[in-house]
């Protein structure tokens, strides 16, 4: 059947251009014929995969235990003690940026119930205390500093850390408390525009009168959700985003996205550590709690003279097992007496930026010819190709049919080239796929060998691998709950962590 006809007077360079369109326009019809991926069990919402792309936010202890050494306050404090002689939260504010942080969280309220800002539902509070002559209001002076560096990048977010316990409040330990808690929920999330994370710490202890609270979390919860419907809720069991079971900032070798929380409570009642730090196999049944590390640069989380920060190869080591491991890394970076970050604080905040983007600023495979076993569709189809692992663009990928489980992935390099460091990606607002897969590296005599394996990828997978010299590597998979969604291939070279 004759589609169309050229007329043999037709300049050979236009033929070639109708014949290219032609072309183009039947590999578009054919790609768009053939549907996407259906979602895997239990998918992230859009802020949770936001959230999730922040990769690295900080964190910033501040309060009484800053001027006493405690870590831990015993809520009956003097609000004189707080009073620090310098705060500028613009400088806090640009060590972030200088950080690549997306955001930052303050601890607006710790287990001494002392709050930051001026609250009418407590009488522990900077209104009392001598700084800026009791008018003053650490959120706010936050959230300006934040606003006026909106044209610097990153743009900053800003979240709320409100610890529950409260060794101050007089009615801790009463059902009265609970609404206590809730109206002080709603003055801090309704004063300060958007907050990306509600911090709730899962820390339950004994209040003045000698008793435990009994927190009502759907109360709290649904107090973050109604005023500040985009947060992220952070908890041991979320809703949000989970914790990681400990506070070295070290999640699991396997690490699922997916949390069984049914019957679950923060603190006592929530799953046990090692549940939390590799989270559960997907199934219909679990919930998107996508883990967070916390760790503080510093041993304390408060500021202490007597404390150093950690070394430039310990915060990379952190670095590649938390977002290496899809977690999101919680950094903090505790303001000093004076209010100010401490210059050898911001100064190896600003080192391990430097050092990650000189490491990560260019994939050493951005231009190595890529094959793939399987093409979602067929390899006519151009929309789930596997060059799509290579590209800038988030939301493109490779995928698979359907009944395909095991593909593989070959990248194989225009020279030979010398890495360490082997940076894998799903596309999660498909949800969390691959279970096992194992990576090789095909050398200089021209054979294949083992380099690497792993269990799950999820947002951000860093494999860290013997230095090598390759011609190309092929990425296995071995085991997945679904068609596997990659969206990004990386090789990188470490001079600085072996």
């Amino acid at each position: 059947m004759q589609i169309f006809s050229i007329p043999r007077t037709m300049p050979k360079k236009t033929v070639r251009c109708i014949i290219l369109a032609t072309i183009a326009a039947f590999l578009a019809a054919c790609s768009h014929s053939v549907p996407p991926p259906l979602p895997y069990g239990p998918c992230p919402t859009p802020q949770q995969v936001e959230w999730q792309r922040m990769e690295m936010n900080m964190f910033c202890h501040f309060g009484p235990n800053t001027f006493t050494g405690l870590e831990w306050g015993n809520g009956n404090e003097s609000e004189a003690l707080f009073n620090p002689t310098a705060l500028d939260c613009r400088q806090w504010v640009t060590v972030a940026q200088q950080g690549g942080m997306g955001g930052i969280i303050i601890t607006a309220k710790h287990h001494d119930g002392f709050c930051l800002w001026p609250t009418p539902y407590s009488s522990h509070t900077v209104s009392q205390s001598p700084w800026r002559d009791g008018r003053g209001d650490v959120l706010k002076e936050l959230r300006d500093a934040i606003d006026e560096n909106k044209s610097q990048l990153p743009t900053l977010k800003m979240g709320i850390y409100i610890s529950p316990w409260d060794r101050n409040a007089p009615t801790y330990g009463t059902p009265e408390y609970n609404e206590t808690f809730r109206l002080t929920l709603e003055d801090a999330l309704s004063r300060y525009g958007d907050i990306f994370e509600q911090w709730f710490d899962g820390a339950n202890g004994e209040g003045p009168n000698g008793r435990k609270q009994d927190y009502d979390w759907t109360l709290f919860n649904s107090t973050v959700a109604r005023i500040q419907p985009r947060a992220v809720i952070f908890s041991d069991v979320g809703p949000g985003c989970r914790w990681i079971g400990n506070e070295e900032g070290r999640a699991g070798e396997t690490c699922w996205s997916t949390l069984d929380i049914e019957g679950f409570t923060p603190g006592a009642g929530s799953p046990h550590p090692d549940t939390l730090n590799q989270g559960n196999r997907p199934t219909a049944t679990l919930y998107w709690v996508p883990a967070e590390a916390d760790v503080s640069i510093r041993p304390g989380w408060f500021y202490h003279d007597n404390e150093t920060p950690k070394t430039l190869q310990q915060l990379l080591e952190i670095y590649y097992n938390s977002v290496g491991r899809n977690a999101l890394l919680l950094l903090n970076v505790p303001p000093d007496r004076r209010g100010l970050i401490s210059s050898a604080d911001s100064a190896r905040v600003v080192e391990l930026r430097q050092t990650l983007d000189s490491i990560f600023s260019t994939n050493l495979a951005c231009h190595a010819r890529t094959e793939a076993s399987h093409i979602r569709g067929g390899r006519r189809c151009r929309t789930f190709r596997p060059e799509n692992v290579l590209d800038d663009d988030y939301h493109t990928y490779w995928a698979v049919d359907d009944s395909v489980l095991s593909p593989t992935l070959t990248l194989t390099f225009d020279e030979q080239t010398v890495f360490n460091r082997v940076m894998l990606q799903e596309y999660i607002p498909l949800g969390q796929r691959v279970a096992a897969l194992t990576v090789e590296y095909l050398s200089t005599d021209g054979t294949w060998h083992p380099l690497a394996k792993a269990t799950t990828i999820g947002y951000k997978r860093i494999l860290l691998t013997p230095t090598v010299t390759a011609k190309a590597i092929r990425i296995s998979i071995d085991e997945a709950l679904a068609c596997p969604v990659i969206n990004h291939v990386g090789v990188y070279l470490d001079k600085w962590l072996r």
